[in-house]
């Protein structure tokens, strides 16, 4: 077993992981920055390290040489990557490898593979999962994109073969459109992923986002752990999600669930992996892409399966076996996972700058909060808006939107706006609730993008009340870390129960 980690990541999701590892037994290391020099998530750790002060001009937790070194300096095992920044970087991966360091996830050649769409194509072809049409290899010009455009039919999309996160996309419904689109597409992925490679596919209009977790081991053993609903978006970025998702029936659950293991086996992957698909209105669905690591949504999937998602990841990169089997997996119930961050949305989503004055979280046995905030916390331009993550479980659908909306109703920030007002939105919204929507919920099946409570201000005044009077809907002191008392995987097995 690893028995000393350095988390290269901030925020919740390094409190996150460091609450397993400690569990696990684990020595725990955190980077403290002078950006965040008195971030929650130092406090969560067993020991604190310093980013060096070099003077280069590359952000931290995107500084492979020095993470590496820090890990090296300070004997370290393993380096854990969480989301983003260089979590699917296969040179922080092989730099790892080389200074004789753990990387808590893919080698780096099953990372390269799949990062790059390209491949990834290739491999989903070999294990016979569908997909949209359009090129296995890259479009050299813009005159062979026009001449692969009139063949595939509009519309088409054409996209960077290393992009991700919505950048690296173009969308082209008609001839005239290709050329630019095709010179601003490779423009964009040359600065943003040094790589001006691009690809054409069918586009399809309005699908559902549907992604399945599958888990493997470095013995072969590959698993599922269901799906998740990912249609609540914005410009390709996530806003709710939900698992399982409302439109799959148990023989399409098996045919999806079935392709994702399949590529995954194909690709000879291990540790944690998402197989993104685009499903139409047809109930066809067509590989899109795979992510090399834990998602931001993962806890969903915890909510409804019971297991540990960051202990399956630690326990693969110590070598371990899969501790459990695919008739192991038992789905229980729906979980919904709001991100609440601080964002203007009547100002397109925009940022919200400046200190979190006063935070209250609702708390009962249904419930989930992964943040990485309180009182006192500077929302600053370096980092991420995200200031929680409210999971939700219910034993129906139905059940979980109710609890979510209940639980929104009792969360509490000031200081800077929310997206709370957002997702309350959703949640009421009938198109929702139906669980008929797709990806273009947002510009066709909303009226308004934020919830006017009724007697608003009046609510807001009761809440003031409650937060003054330590009300017992609310949990903690607000001058300490909001966090359950019990950790997340306790919290399921108790739910299950329920």
């Amino acid at each position: 077993m690893i028995k000393s980690l350095l988390i290269a990541n901030r925020g919740e999701i390094a409190i996150r992981i460091a609450r397993t590892a400690k569990r696990m037994g684990i020595k725990t290391y955190a980077i403290r920055t002078k950006k965040e020099p008195n971030a929650v998530y130092l406090q969560k750790v067993d020991k604190v390290v310093d980013f060096p002060d070099t003077g280069s001009q590359v952000p931290e937790f995107l500084d492979i040489k020095n993470l590496v070194k820090l890990a090296v300096d300070n004997n370290i095992e393993a380096m854990h990557p969480g989301y983003g920044y260089l979590s699917e970087n296969p040179d922080f991966a092989a730099a790892c490898r080389e200074a004789g360091i753990v990387f808590v996830g893919p080698s780096p050649e099953i990372i390269h593979a799949l990062g790059d769409k390209i491949v990834a194509k290739e491999i989903a072809k070999r294990s016979n999962v569908p997909m949209l049409g359009g090129t296995l290899g890259g479009i050299p010009t813009a005159e062979e994109a026009i001449a692969e455009a009139n063949r595939i039919g509009y519309p088409v999309i054409i996209k960077a073969a290393t992009g991700g996160g919505g950048r690296g996309m173009r969308i082209c419904r008609k001839e005239e459109e290709v050329s630019i689109n095709y010179e601003l597409c490779t423009q964009e992925a040359r600065t943003a992923f040094n790589d001006p490679t691009v690809f054409i596919e069918k586009y399809l209009e309005n699908p559902k986002h549907i992604e399945v977790q599958i888990v493997a081991d470095k013995y072969g053993n590959v698993i599922h752990l269901g799906e998740r609903e990912c249609s609540i978006q914005r410009k390709h970025q996530k806003l709710i999600e939900e698992a399982p998702s409302p439109a799959l029936d148990e023989a399409l659950r098996e045919k999806i669930t079935g392709a994702a293991v399949r590529l995954a086996q194909e690709a000879k992957y291990e540790s944690l992996g998402t197989v993104e698909f685009l499903l139409d209105a047809n109930h066809n669905f067509y590989f899109m892409e795979m992510n090399t690591r834990i998602q931001v949504e993962h806890p969903v999937t915890e909510m409804i399966t019971g297991l540990n998602l960051v202990e399956l990841q630690l326990l693969i990169a110590s070598g371990e076996k899969l501790p459990v089997s695919q008739s192991d997996v038992k789905l229980n119930g729906w979980a919904i996972e709001c991100r609440i961050n601080a964002e203007d949305v009547q100002a397109g989503f925009t940022p919200s700058i400046g200190m979190i004055k006063n935070l209250r979280l609702p708390s009962n046995n249904c419930i989930r909060i992964d943040s990485g905030v309180r009182v006192g916390t500077e929302i600053t331009p370096f980092f991420d808006s995200m200031i929680a993550k409210l999971i939700v479980h219910g034993q129906t659908r139905e059940e979980a939107i109710k609890i979510a909306l209940h639980s929104l109703g009792h969360f509490v920030v000031t200081g800077v706006k929310t997206t709370i007002p957002f997702d309350k939105a959703v949640l009421h919204n009938e198109v929702y609730r139906k669980g008929d929507f797709n990806t273009s919920f947002i510009e066709t099946c909303m009226d308004s993008l934020v919830w006017h409570e009724e007697h608003e201000e009046l609510i807001a005044a009761l809440l003031a009340v409650s937060y003054y009077n330590h009300d017992s809907d609310f949990s903690g002191d607000s001058s300490e870390q909001p966090e359950p008392n019990v950790d997340p995987w306790v919290l399921q097995k108790r739910i299950r129960h329920l």
